[in-house]
């Protein structure tokens, strides 16, 4: 179990890339389940996450080359033979889910574990169902897995609208699933997220026939088969907008390249009118942007929404950053009400702030002293690391587990850009690890047993 010491003051400067993003390769990994022919993904980042969802593909049986040197993978089906993804590995990852759609649209069948992930409130995934219902999927819950069997999908007209906005790994699953469905489907209430688009930009092509993204409603005509591909995975928008936090919090200086600056515009938006400086060169995703933090920032009023508002995945590094502004902010999150389990931990760093149901009113400007802190989820990790460099004196920072989930060698980044960060091992704590593709393969016979009896599906009583 590795920890991070952080020992606050020093102001960040110079250049850095951001990597591949994380909640596009996800999906992306799970589309290879749609053919049996390669699909090379490149600006592949290097996470734990990434390691998950590998240890699934290929218990489901994908062959997976991962060449980090140039941050490629190339993936493909070798055998179809089980569809079964096992608790184990589901459980430590959400968007493992996001298999559940190739496998049902291509092998006819599925059982995919209820999923786990970073505990940030309730997620269901009833209209992930619901979308798979529609697309003639027959499905149950029994013993903590869903279970799945279609023959073929077929087309149907689908609102996948929710509560809290869009599901965007919802979205994933049922475009994907539609792909390989018999005519067309239609999505309503679609997410709109760069991830998802990304993913939609794969399945084109690979040979999916997909109108609409970037909108809010897709339409899909099914094709028989995909084909393979080679798509280039587009830059982390959370990664760089944590890094434009961690700059604004020390009052530095950097320059972040390769960086999808329109994917960032509420982001910078917000930055901007806490009075941080940021200058755009490039285009696409070969952009530079330089941010130059301010010496006393502004406070903000802000909530999360779904994509191209203010993304839930910043809310934590704001909060931690609004901890820094003179004056009293408001942040609200609409998408996750929940995510606040961070406001604890930062007031053992001195924090004035406190929630109020579904916002965190942050009393700012006085100072942070180092403590020990404990993270509980990926971006509240990435929170607690910003104001750790914030703080006088040593922060300690355990269970960065979490933390390695989702960004690839923080702390190395962060140190090359001038933060006093080191990482070491703490004392053993029990932490899931991963399985072996041979025994996850193992239990998927066991479930097979249980779940899918020969004499074929049986209603749940």
């Amino acid at each position: 179990m590795d920890l991070f010491v952080i020992e606050g003051g020093a102001r960040l400067s110079g250049r850095v890339k951001v990597h591949g993003a994380k909640n596009a390769a996800l999906p992306l990994m799970a589309a290879s389940l749609l053919t049996l022919e390669p699909l090379h993904l490149t600006n592949m980042p290097v996470l734990a996450d990434i390691r998950s969802m590998t240890a699934l593909l290929e218990t489901l049986g994908v062959e997976i080359e991962h060449d980090r040197s140039t941050e490629s993978m190339i993936l493909q089906t070798r055998h179809e033979e089980n569809a079964i993804a096992s608790y184990d590995i589901v459980r430590k990852m959400r968007a493992s889910i996001c298999v559940l759609g190739p496998l049902l649209a291509r092998r006819g069948r599925a059982v995919v574990s209820l999923p786990g992930g970073c505990n940030i409130g309730h997620r269901p995934i009833d209209l992930h169902l619901k979308g798979l219902a529609a697309l003639g999927a027959d499905l149950r819950i029994e013993r903590g897995y869903v279970v799945a069997q279609a023959d073929r999908l077929k087309g149907n007209s689908i609102d996948l609208s929710g509560p809290h906005g869009s599901t965007v790994t919802g979205t994933c699953n049922i475009l994907t699933a539609a792909t390989l469905a018999k005519g067309e489907t239609i999505i309503r209430g679609a997410a709109r997220e760069p991830e998802v688009i990304d993913l939609g930009h794969a399945l084109v092509a690979m040979g999916a026939r997909i109108a609409g993204l970037g909108s809010s409603t897709l339409v899909i005509q099914g094709v028989d088969q995909l084909g393979p591909a080679c798509h280039q995975m587009i830059p982390d928008r959370i990664e760089a907008a944590t890094l434009m936090c961690a700059t604004a919090m020390t009052s530095g200086q950097v320059t972040l390249e390769g960086v999808a600056s329109h994917h960032l515009t509420s982001v910078i938006n917000t930055l901007e009118t806490m009075g941080c400086q940021i200058v755009k060169t490039g285009l696409d995703s070969r952009e530079t942007l330089m941010i130059k933090g301010p010496d006393r920032l502004k406070p903000i009023e802000l909530s999360t929404g779904p994509y191209p508002e203010f993304p839930t995945d910043v809310q934590a590094q704001m909060v931690a950053l609004a901890c820094r502004a003179q004056g009293r902010s408001r942040i609200t999150d609409r998408v996750f009400p929940d995510r606040f389990m961070h406001v604890s931990e930062l007031a053992r760093l001195g924090a004035r702030i406190r929630q109020e149901g579904c916002t965190a009113v942050i009393d700012g400007g006085v100072p942070l002293l180092g403590a020990p802190l404990m993270a509980s989820d990926l971006r509240a990790s990435a929170a607690l690391v910003l104001a750790g460099l914030a703080s006088e004196g040593q922060t300690v920072l355990r269970r960065i587990y979490h933390l390695d989930r989702g960004y690839q060698q923080l702390d190395v980044t962060l140190a090359h850009l001038g933060a006093r960060i080191h990482r070491q091992t703490d004392q053993p704590e029990e932490v899931p690890h991963l399985i072996s593709a041979e025994s996850a393969s193992i239990s998927s016979r066991e479930l097979e047993e249980m779940l899918l009896p020969r004499t074929g599906f049986k209603e749940a009583a």
